[in-house]
């Protein structure tokens, strides 16, 4: 299959998939800072759909304005996630293919992680948004851990399962874990499909140990709209926010967490982020020049055309 944009505008309208009619739900307030002045920055995603990206004038963080339900969601990652990724990329990606790659990452964020994962006592690892559990496996075998996988995708829990792995299928906002407690917690190419980012990291703190480690990272939203000079094409349905790194840290540092060292992986997209338990600051915020900054390179890969 081919690539060009025709072409993929066909192959995603043939999965019939009607965005527009999905349950959505309006943020009033910015899930970081609490503002609620909001600049909307896009109108459609990447995949076609009537998705409005906003972003928060104080913080600088940019989410889907409205979004759809867990419900919506929870639907959408079960039947259409991965077929849309696939007709996007022109190829295959499923729960088998994205295996390989799954390894290639684990062994690439294992190597980050070693100084900080050999040799610890702990051993009980929760990987939230876990897939097909590759990365927990290999990880597991690695580290010498014991890992739970959490993933709201039956097909992909399944091949977690095919390994060994405990599994959890549902979504990290609603699961309740009652008092288990966890020594290494992951959020491996996750925490921009969360819906809600501050619960959910608060959450985590609850679940961690108190001398446990977490490893996050991102997709860099500045990375993703200068590689392809368009912030809409950065923007796709799947991800209801979008971080930088001052938002990123702004959040693990409200949440209670300390950044020991961030990196860039291979594909200088996303950047890890290897974190342990603190005090924090609930009240940690963006620099507002960082912020003003961003804004304005925003709005001039907008109405400027593309370096040659």
């Amino acid at each position: 299959m081919t690539t060009t944009i025709a072409d993929r505008r066909v192959r995603i309208a043939a999965l019939d998939y009607d965005y527009a009619s999905q349950p959505k739900q309006p943020v009033g307030v910015c899930n970081l800072c609490g503002s609620a002045t909001f600049v909307v920055i896009t109108h459609r995603d990447r995949y076609g759909y009537p998705a409005e990206a906003h972003g928060c004038r104080r913080c600088g963080l940019v989410f889907l304005n409205p979004v759809m339900t867990p419900d919506a969601y929870g639907s959408f990652y079960v039947d259409t996630y991965r077929p849309l990724v696939s007709a996007y990329h022109g190829r295959l990606i499923d729960a088998r293919t994205i295996q390989a790659e799954q390894r290639e990452y684990a062994a690439q964020r294992g190597d980050f992680l070693a100084p900080f994962l050999a040799g610890r006592k702990g051993t009980r690892m929760l990987d939230i948004g876990g897939s097909t559990g590759v990365v927990a496996h290999e990880w597991a075998k690695r580290f010498g851990l014991q890992a739970t996988v959490l993933d709201p995708a039956p097909l992909e829990t399944a091949e977690a399962q095919a390994l060994g792995l405990e599994t959890i299928e549902g979504l990290v906002e609603r699961h309740n874990f009652g008092a288990r407690r966890f020594d290494v917690i992951a959020l491996c190419q996750t925490i921009d499909h969360l819906l809600d980012v501050m619960g959910t990291l608060r959450r985590v703190r609850e679940l961690i140990m108190d001398e446990g480690l977490l490893f996050v990272d991102i997709v860099d939203f500045r990375a993703a709209y200068l590689r392809n000079w368009s912030v809409e094409e950065a923007i796709k349905i799947d991800h209801p926010y979008y971080f930088v790194e001052f938002t990123v840290t702004s959040y693990l540092e409200r949440c209670g967490f300390e950044v020991l060292r961030a990196d860039y992986a291979a594909d200088h997209l996303h950047v890890g982020y290897v974190c342990r338990p603190s005090r924090g600051r609930v009240d940690a915020l963006p620099p507002r020049d960082a912020v003003d900054a961003f804004w304005r390179e925003i709005r001039y890969v907008q109405n400027a055309p593309r370096p040659v």
